[in-house]
């Protein structure tokens, strides 16, 4: 049982996000990948990935703990996952990562 003092995955806080640098570059190098193989897919890429975040800030302890404190979620049509941390009063998102990547190069950020 409890102690009452978790946090219920399903109840909607809406976080503040801080997003490191290395993700923005990541999510950025992604867009640009994607809008090369097709016009449009980078900014579908981009909304998959803010619809995600939108989820992350609303509820952010939904997603399982993989990594010391560092949660991640996959995105459903892309493969990558968002990787981020709960603060107090705030939301990190420490990688935005491709599935195939060595996570080895993620866990010396978190």
């Amino acid at each position: 049982m409890g102690s009452g003092n978790e946090a219920n995955p399903r109840t909607r806080v809406n976080l503040p996000i801080v997003i490191r640098p290395s993700a923005a570059t990541e999510i950025e190098a992604a867009y640009r990948w994607y809008e090369r193989q097709r016009p449009g897919l980078g900014e579908e890429f981009l909304e998959a990935v803010n619809n995600m975040i939108a989820v992350i800030v609303g509820h952010p302890e939904r997603f399982p703990i993989v990594h010391r404190n560092t949660r991640r979620v996959l995105l459903s049509r892309f493969p990558f996952s968002i990787l981020y941390r709960v603060k107090v009063g705030h939301v990190v998102v420490v990688a935005c990562f491709h599935s195939r990547r060595n996570p080895r190069l993620w866990k010396v950020r978190s």
